[in-house]
């Protein structure tokens, strides 16, 4: 229910409630983290089969009582090494100990019928309702899955969405400051870690199977990696930051970019990172202190509050990591897929813009300005460049692709968009810009 209706995301609230829990086995906790993300991975799904046996419509069900109906079809369904008795008898003992012994009769029907019944249940007929056997097949909500087919065609949002299903592989990125990546990848390859050199970003790692968690991995206590996704690797790449430059990245967060841009600049020169949240920043700090990176300083700011960003000063390049839909990371945060709508979409456009006009002012002449999203819907993509564009002439699109690895092309648009989709490139879907402030220096 908290996950529903909170605007935390999925792994904050579960590190919260798990830190606050006696469950302390890392069994226990691998099977909550597995049973959680798969439940909403596939909540669309299991709604719609939960539907074909129970009396009353889904939605009607009181929402603790839906979500124990979830979890434990969820288990029947996909959970191989859980018994179907199990899952039934632990969803009764849920409902029993969450609302009262009088739901217990009706969960243990709608799952012992969904039992007997499994074989012979019927999906929509693509060929008659394309759009609603997508929804139910991938588990999307339709109006997305609508959006998609008119963009792409049937045959791509089935590629897209079953991508965007799997469960997203662990990639770090090498804290140069440090050590370089062979030598990590030595490090990791004698602790009988099965990982591999990134085949895009020169600073990254994947892993093929994870065998401890990352704070216990060799080099994480000494500042040798980052957790970071090998399209935010490449996104960071286009701020082309340079040794003694003035940068401010904005909406910095836990600081993923921000340390990747300090070890860019070498450690010199000066980032200010920002944020609304003020515990994002004292997390950031922490961890650029992991890290050994010394040319950070945060500062909380608002950045619908043009009074506020206006005092930051003027910068050689502006990072805008903005607040997005995370419509292209959702094989890490699948609750993100039920909490967004097409009015939420149309809000998130609109403070796009808000912070891009407050943020320009602050571009130095001949300074550039990097947008990006972990987004691949258009309206929080180009629409919102070309109203940026439209609102502020002197500043251009550059092309992206002289700042990558030579490996990089094909996720450069002819626009000089950068545009990474995780069902062409196994790689989180993200869309970055990067804006040239054309206004010549005063001498």
């Amino acid at each position: 229910i908290e996950i529903e209706n909170s605007r935390h995301t999925l792994d904050l609230l579960l590190d919260t409630v798990l830190e606050a829990s006696p469950v302390s086995s890392r069994r226990d906790r691998n099977f909550i983290y597995a049973l959680t993300h798969g439940t909403l991975r596939w909540r669309g799904r299991l709604d719609w089969i939960l539907g074909r046996f129970s009396k009353r419509p889904i939605q009607q069900i009181d929402p603790i009582v839906r979500n124990i109906l979830r979890l434990g079809l969820f288990q029947i369904l996909f959970m191989d090494r859980v018994p179907d008795s199990a899952a039934v008898n632990t969803s009764v003992d849920l409902a029993k100990s969450g609302v009262g012994a009088k739901v217990t009769g009706f969960v243990n029907a709608v799952l012992r019928n969904a039992i007997r019944k499994r074989p012979s249940i019927q999906f929509p007929d693509p060929s008659i309702d394309p759009i609603t056997a997508l929804s139910v097949q991938l588990s999307f909500p339709p109006w997305l899955v609508k959006r998609w087919i008119e963009r792409m065609g049937y045959d791509e949002t089935n590629d897209m969405g079953t991508a965007l299903n799997t469960i997203a592989p662990l990639t770090l990125r090498t804290n140069t400051l440090k050590i370089e990546r062979p030598a990590l990848l030595a490090e990791m390859e004698a602790a009988d870690e099965s990982l591999l050199p990134t085949p895009n970003s020169p600073w990254g790692l994947t892993f093929t199977s994870v065998n401890q968690p990352v704070m216990n991995l060799p080099g994480y206590d000494t500042g040798a990696f980052q957790v970071q996704d090998e399209a935010a690797q490449l996104a960071t790449f286009l701020l082309d930051a340079h040794p003694g430059q003035q940068i401010l990245d904005a909406c910095a967060g836990l600081g993923g970019k921000t340390a990747h841009t300090a070890q860019q600049m070498k450690n010199t020169g000066h980032i200010t990172a920002v944020d609304l949240q003020s515990n994002k920043l004292k997390r950031l700090e922490k961890e650029m202190q992991r890290l050994g990176i010394v040319n950070v300083s945060t500062k909380k700011i608002d950045l619908e509050n043009d009074t506020e960003t206006r005092d930051l000063g003027s910068f050689d390049r502006v990072l805008l990591d903005a607040p997005c839909s995370g419509l292209g990371v959702l094989r890490r945060h699948p609750d993100g897929k039920w909490r967004h709508n097409r009015r939420s979409l149309l809000d998130m456009a609109r403070r796009q813009k808000l912070f891009l006009d407050h943020l320009a002012p602050l571009v130095k002449p001949d300074g550039v300005l990097v947008y990006i999203v972990c987004s691949n819907e258009p309206i929080e993509n180009e629409n919102v460049i070309t109203h940026f564009l439209n609102k502020h002439p002197h500043f251009e699109i550059s092309s992206a692709l002289p700042y990558l690895p030579t490996i990089a092309p094909p996720i450069i648009t002819a626009e000089g968009y950068f545009r990474t989709l995780v069902h062409r490139h196994n790689m989180d879907g993200f869309f970055a810009v990067r804006l040239k402030n054309r206004k010549a220096r005063q001498s």
